[in-house]
């Protein structure tokens, strides 16, 4: 519970020294840094899409690196089959005879757990994170098993256009808190990365938090205010982006399928809260709820077929909602 204002700005120190020391290690990306930390603050899952070799494998190391928690690692293949991630039921035989069954935990009981590669698996395959990232929980043989606290997906993926994926379902889509956009460097960017990677000694990220400090501020991100203002004009902004809407811009009326759902609305509340206490503020803004709305729903918005004929992306008409929203404030 936030008891002082003092307490939010030492807040705001620490996640910028989060911020800070990961920097140290990878070169540029603030942006995705920031959208990566608004997820792991906010208690949700992050899935970044960038070309292979861009450092999205080592970012999330990093973060793993910076808040201490336990790393675990899933490349994600054609072949991988879904026990591969849950875990198995082992039989084991005593030497009387007898028979026990114990159950052998999978790679996705972590605390941080780098799903590389996601889109390179069968939907089947998938979709064994599905209970996993909403429940917290992985149940096999008939018995629910709790995930570690605090739990987090980060997943990797290739854009579509690349030969060997698959598109991941639109129910484990949602569950995913933000969609980050992973980009090229800049020239500059590149040059010190060149430099980095090249030299005899390599960075490493130092530890700034343990796993206490971490729900310490997330239990803090929770208590930021938020005024039936901003809440409704969150509202606002989801309800642009479904066609069926009055109020909807002729973009999305034209050219969305199907629009953003609940999940959407608590995603951009949850980051704005977060994006205002990493700015040492009691309250959320318009601008947090702005700066969250991307991110949040790009991946909750399905382009219709005149859309996907056109190669129109959901950004456009995400933004295109966006702008709609901030019209009517």
């Amino acid at each position: 519970m936030i008891e002082s204002k003092a307490q939010v700005e030492q807040a705001a120190e620490k996640i910028a020294s989060l911020k800070a020391e990961i920097g140290r290690v990878i070169v540029g990306q603030r942006a995705v840094v920031e959208q990566l930390l608004w997820c792991l603050l906010a208690g949700g899952h992050a899935l970044l899409e960038g070309i292979p070799g861009l450092g999205k494998t080592m970012l999330v190391r990093t973060v793993a690196d910076t808040v201490d928690l336990k790393f675990t690692r899933i490349q994600f293949t054609p072949d991988l089959m879904p026990a591969d991630i849950t875990g198995t039921t082992l039989a084991e035989f005593g030497r009387q005879g007898e028979t026990s069954y114990r159950f052998q935990p999978g790679p996705v009981f972590g605390n941080l757990v780098l799903a590389d590669e996601i889109n390179r698996a069968t939907p089947k395959t998938q979709s064994a994170l599905l209970e996993a990232m909403q429940e917290k929980t992985v149940t096999a043989g008939g018995t629910t098993y709790p995930l570690p606290r605090p739990f987090f997906v980060l997943a990797t993926q290739n854009p579509l256009e690349q030969e060997g994926t698959y598109p991941l379902p639109e129910a484990q889509l949602d569950r995913f808190l933000l969609k980050i956009d992973v980009s090229y460097p800049t020239r500059e960017e590149l040059k010190e990365i060149v430099v980095r990677t090249t030299s005899p000694v390599q960075p490493r990220a130092e530890r700034i938090m343990d796993a206490d400090a971490l729900t310490e501020l997330q239990s803090l991100a929770k208590d930021i205010l938020v005024s039936d203002e901003m809440a409704e004009a969150a509202v606002d902004l989801v309800m642009a982006t479904h066609p069926d809407e009055a109020d909807a811009p002729e973009q999305v009326k034209r050219y969305v399928r199907y629009g953003a759902g609940p999940r959407a609305v608590q995603a951009i509340v949850s980051v704005a809260k977060v994006r205002a206490l990493a700015a040492g503020r009691l309250h959320v803004s318009w601008q947090d709820i702005r700066e969250a709305a991307l991110p949040a729903l790009r991946h909750r918005i399905v382009p219709g077929y005149e859309a996907q004929a056109m190669g129109m992306k959901s950004d456009e008409l995400a933004l295109a909602a966006l702008e709609a929203a901030e019209a009517r404030r």
